[in-house]
């Protein structure tokens, strides 16, 4: 199997060849098609929490990070009854359960952490939804009821998670307002947010006339909006997830209940409701960007630039 690693944010990412892992009896091998890329896959390789996590639950073995995939099972463990080898699947890899990241043309996962895709969802635009599309579902359903037509402040817009959560927003009913550059408005307006760009002041100052809102989905981090400013704009019952954490933050979210730290972290059963919503076309990925596997390093200096609008992917099968 080839991946793409590196021993540190210094060193650029390359591919590698590795002996392909055997597989376990509650395991299952898939042929990875399409690979979504984000933040967190460079951050873990500057170190932090989840690299010292790592480092003592990870596997062995050089550092291959990523978490989204799509792709095809080749094989399936001799305990697995849920997956059949041919089907065409999308999912999460998990580096507690040993499992090495998704910048590789295979990975070895376990079923529960795999949805099966009909026949009319590609493989693009499903490596699109595990991480960007579950972290707003579970500041959506997650945190506590919501009222019917919730109102949702997005912080962060036209980012990968930003617009999976306006469209989120949409299906259920509720209205959101999307924090954004000016270029972006027209995108954030498409599905159904209102925009604010904060080019034009303050954002959090601009968006208090839309509230008060029910959920915040913070993607930005609070160096750039303060989680003080949050609160004013929450609902009496409202809750901010925060998708980004800084060590600042730790505070507030171990006394107040209104703020949350948001692992999205996908499995089947996370995938399944959006695969069959990105299906039914309740939902669109917005692709920025296509690299082969090969060029992830690229993938990467794009990503860390922080204008990207949707999603970056990497194609095993273009390099």
């Amino acid at each position: 199997m080839r991946v793409a690693t590196s021993a540190s944010a210094d060193e650029p990412l390359r591919l590698v060849t590795l002996p392909s892992r055997v597989l376990g009896a509650d395991e299952v091998r898939v042929r990875v098609r399409a690979i979504g890329v984000n933040p967190v896959d460079w951050k873990m390789r500057t170190g932090g929490p989840l690299r010292m996590a790592h480092h003592f639950v990870g596997p062995r073995g050089p550092l291959v990070v990523g978490v989204d995939f799509a792709g095809e099972v080749t094989e399936v463990g001799s305990g697995v009854q849920e997956l059949t080898a041919g089907a065409r699947v999308v999912g999460g890899t998990n580096f507690a359960r040993k499992q090495l990241g998704s910048y590789a043309d295979e990975v070895v996962v376990r079923p529960d952490q795999c949805a099966v895709l009909p026949d009319a969802v590609g493989f693009e635009a499903a490596a699109c939804l595990p991480v960007a599309a579950v972290t707003p579902s579970v500041v959506l359903h997650d945190l506590g009821p919501l009222p019917e037509n919730p109102r949702v402040l997005v912080l962060g817009a036209s980012g990968g998670v930003g617009l999976f959560a306006l469209q989120l927003v949409r299906n259920l009913g509720g209205q959101a307002v999307g924090v954004c550059s000016g270029r972006n408005v027209g995108i954030v307006e498409r599905f159904a947010g209102i925009a604010v760009d904060y080019t034009k002041g303050d954002a959090l100052v601009a968006a208090r006339a839309h509230g008060p809102f029910d959920r915040i989905v913070h993607a930005v981090g609070s160096a750039t909006y303060p989680l003080a400013g949050c609160k004013e704009l929450l609902a009496e019952r409202g809750v901010c997830g925060l998708v980004v954490v800084r060590p600042g933050d730790y505070a507030t979210i171990a006394f107040s209940r209104r703020f949350r730290a948001v692992l999205g972290r996908p499995d089947g059963a996370r995938l399944r409701p959006l695969v069959a919503a990105l299906g039914r076309g309740e939902l669109e990925p917005v692709i920025e960007a296509r690299f082969p596997l090969a060029e992830a390093e690229a993938a990467h200096a794009l990503s860390r630039a922080g204008k990207v609008v949707g999603k970056i992917l990497l194609i095993p099968d273009a390099t």
